[in-house]
């Protein structure tokens, strides 16, 4: 079984972001692999250990993400590609579906897995739009994933329900919390990750130029939300307090 997992490299969720001149600064920040994309690793290298085959981790950035790639190859993944978007001024989530979907119309493949969102942009629309571009059904927020005879069974999470779906592969999903519990690496797997093939490809290598994959949207600005403001203890009676509620609703809050 031929497995692909998308991946995309973080901010660390425990880092304080600073912001700069409308850009997030990156400088002194630690990354990390997008917690959600932890789940579609895990998963892929589980099914792979079940059905045999091997586990191919896929990701769009420059040099630095040859950090996250040898962790997932230290998770347990067989191999990692990068496909290097440092010729490409400006990316969206366009311009990566649309790198990752060059890549993978050249690959057979039986599964792809990705993160539901991604913990920075939050879009959720990379699985997605590459599913569109290679033509194959996708199942997002995914919770349960059984893979038997050429069909995957598949729960996804519905707004706090669920739903039980079978599907013909390939087929592409998105993973959602709950679907398993991500591994550490080892210390005998971060020695073999050393010695794992991490290929990198450019944009010749996807036959692409740079207008193929250039960005549809732009951002206007980049902000940190206002600081909270201190909450206030009413004090008296429940009859006093409950007018004092209401009459600050009204002058302070505005909400009533």
């Amino acid at each position: 079984m031929n497995i692909f997992v998308l991946m995309k490299r973080t901010f660390d969720t425990e880092e304080k972001i600073a912001i700069s001149n409308g850009r997030i600064d990156e400088g002194g920040a630690e990354f990390i692999i997008n917690p959600y994309d932890e789940y579609a690793i895990e998963e892929a290298i589980v099914l792979r250990d079940e059905h045999g085959g091997e586990v191919t981790v896929v990701t769009v950035g420059e040099e630095e993400a040859e950090k996250e790639l040898r962790t997932a190859l230290a998770m347990g993944a067989d191999k990692a590609v990068l496909l290097d978007s440092e010729d490409v001024e400006e990316f969206d989530q366009f311009t990566t579906a649309t790198m990752l979907a060059a890549y993978l119309k050249e690959q057979e493949y039986d599964i792809i897995l990705g993160g539901n969102v991604a913990v920075d942009g939050g879009s959720g629309q990379v699985g997605p739009r590459v599913a569109e571009l290679l033509d194959i059904p996708q199942v997002t927020t995914i919770t349960k994933l059984d893979v038997a005879d050429g069909q995957a069974t598949i729960v996804r999470d519905v707004e706090g329900d669920e739903e039980t779906l079978e599907v013909s592969l390939p087929v592409l999903v998105t993973a959602q919390q709950g679907l398993n519990e991500p591994r550490y690496p080892s210390l005998p797997g971060i020695m073999k990750a050393k010695k794992k093939p991490l290929e990198t490809l450019d944009l010749d290598d996807l036959d692409l130029e740079e207008e193929d994959v250039e960005a549809k949207t732009t951002t206007l600005d980049i902000f940190l939300p206002p600081d909270k403001q201190a909450g206030k203890q009413l004090e008296g009676d429940p009859q006093t307090q409950v007018k004092e509620l209401v009459s600050l609703l009204k002058s302070e809050a505005k909400v009533i």
